[in-house]
């Protein structure tokens, strides 16, 4: 029989590529989400029954426990941006992790691959570093044979980088950012699925690896690289950090004030400290080349998905096209 992978999160932005990537090697899939009947997409990524979505949440123990039921290995790919409520940094990068790696153990499952984070530091200055710090010990501790990927930024089609600033440069002559000194490593979301793949299929030795794009580069070289491929003009302005934090005050506020209803999917205090610090590679780490995968550059791939933010959309190029013929 076929081996069994359980992916946490595996419809989300990352663990749908894993799952891909598993199902075309042969592995029977499971897929463990809150809302399995929204992750249906994931069945056809192998033969029927192969690839399914089951519902689970890593709050609980009886619930991890199920799903994991019968796996030979998991792979961990849930992760928050909130820093309140029930999917808080500390119930899901922390208690989640820890809890996903504890199961495993018990069970005796043979492999196990935690998707954390790049600047996941106990000593750094967000929550959300040290929240993914935390969440990477607490696997080593239970699962000391666990592969752990700290990507950067990753880009692909469905991200919430690209897409979401891409979006914003539609309206308006102005894209602020917060942080535009700040250097990223954009990485694929393809190669991270392939260090998980490999992580799976024991061609990888344990522990950290930090997985970065080719290029290093600023915020705001990002954000004209994402312009030049949607062809607007705009101004990328850099503002400053206190700015960022009143910014996040405001949302804050209104998101308190409405009770939720407004919920702050701009910039929280929490990220305005995340900004502070480079999101790249460190020196003398293990990265995707020890894992013999070369990484993909921003600029091959952004053109597949963005250029339905250009003025034209799809036939923006034809446009291109038609004004240099010759009458």
């Amino acid at each position: 029989m076929s081996k069994l992978v359980t992916i946490y999160g595996g419809s989300g932005f990352v663990g749908r590529y894993i799952a891909r990537r598993m199902a075309k090697q042969g592995w029977r899939v499971r897929v463990a989400v809150r809302r399995p009947n929204e992750a249906m997409f994931v069945k056809p990524y192998g033969v029927v029954g192969q690839v399914e979505p089951v519902f689970c949440n890593i709050r609980d123990d009886a619930s991890v426990a199920a799903v994991m039921n019968g796996a030979d290995a998991v792979v961990n790919c849930v992760g928050t941006f909130d820093t309140r409520g029930r999917n808080s940094f500390e119930n899901i990068h922390v208690e989640g992790a820890s809890r996903i790696a504890r199961i495993a153990a018990t069970q005796g499952v043979g492999q196990m691959v935690h998707i954390s984070a790049l600047g996941a530091d106990m000593g750094g200055a967000s929550q959300y570093a040290v929240s993914k710090a935390r969440g990477e010990a607490a696997v080593q501790e239970h699962m000391p044979g666990a592969v752990i990927l700290r990507p950067s930024v990753v880009f692909g089609p469905e991200d919430e980088f690209f897409n979401r600033f891409a979006s914003m440069a539609r309206f308006g002559p102005v894209l602020p950012v917060v942080g535009g000194d700040t250097k990223f490593q954009p990485v694929y979301v393809d190669n991270v699925a392939e260090a998980a793949e490999k992580a799976l299929l024991g061609q990888a030795d344990a522990g950290i690896y930090e997985l970065g794009g080719p290029d290093e580069r600023s915020f705001t070289e990002l954000m004209h690289e994402m312009l030049d491929v949607i062809r607007r003009r705009r101004l990328v302005l850099n503002l400053p950090f206190f700015v960022g934090t009143l910014m996040a005050a405001g949302f804050t506020v209104l998101e308190f004030v409405t009770l939720g209803l407004a919920k702050n999917k701009m910039i929280t205090f929490d990220q305005v400290k995340s900004l502070r610090s480079d999101n790249v590679v460190s020196d003398g780490a293990r990265t995707l080349a020890d894992l013999g995968i070369k990484p993909v550059a921003t600029e091959a791939v952004l053109p597949d998905y963005l250029w339905r933010f250009r003025p034209s959309g799809q036939y923006d190029a034809i446009k291109e096209s038609a004004r240099n013929l010759r009458t």
